[in-house]
């Protein structure tokens, strides 16, 4: 199957690794400064192209969380022509440090995630110049992105908007009782600058 031109820019918008160095000493009491990697990994990949992701802290880089799989699919919405679905490790602790090592993520299969169904986010395009684009990912309304980690049911709000130059998330865990963010992208979305392209 071919794959659209603005999955695949999309793709390689979201694939490396990011900081956010400059907001962190810019808001220190707001933003902590963190480490992200997005990886390729060749998963689901007759139809769609998926990343694994993980964090850590700068000063805490050998305790990355925050372990999880991202699947870019095309969509079938006319309003928001591709989709990134969500899924978690059964043992995220396998998978541990992958964002730094690689090689831990070669033997990965899928019946090693767990589908979160809910955890979905529809991803709108600009297009900025030929092949350069801005894309936004937004949740659908009715959607409600909880899963169960640690014995403890858990509710996030997932977003990001990403261009060639830029990342910014809005990923925030909700308090499901009163609907309050909690952690997060509390003040506004992180923003990170990409460091190494993968």
């Amino acid at each position: 199957m071919t794959l659209a031109p603005e999955l695949i820019a999309l793709a390689q918008y979201l694939a490396g690794e990011f900081d956010n160095r400059e907001q962190a000493l810019a808001e220190p009491a707001w933003y902590v400064h963190l480490r992200l990697w997005q990886i390729p990994v060749p998963l689901f990949s007759e139809d769609s192209l998926t990343l694994f992701a993980e964090q850590a802290n700068i000063v805490k880089l050998d305790q990355p969380y925050r372990q999880r799989i991202m699947r870019l699919t095309s969509g079938n919405n006319q309003d928001a022509p591709l989709k990134v679905q969500y899924y978690m490790p059964k043992d995220p602790t396998a998978l541990r440090g992958a964002g730094r090592n690689p090689s831990l993520l070669q033997t990965l299969t899928p019946d090693q995630l767990d589908l979160l169904p809910d955890c979905v986010l529809n991803v709108t395009q600009k297009i900025l110049t030929p092949n350069n684009y801005e894309f936004t990912a937004t949740p659908p309304a009715s959607n409600r992105c909880c899963f169960s980690y640690g014995g403890n049911t858990v509710q996030v709000s997932l977003g990001f908007e990403v261009s060639q130059q830029e990342l910014k998330t809005y990923d925030k865990g909700i308090d499901p009782a009163t609907g309050s963010a909690t952690w997060g992208a509390i003040m506004g979305p992180y923003r990170y600058t990409k460091r190494e392209q993968y």
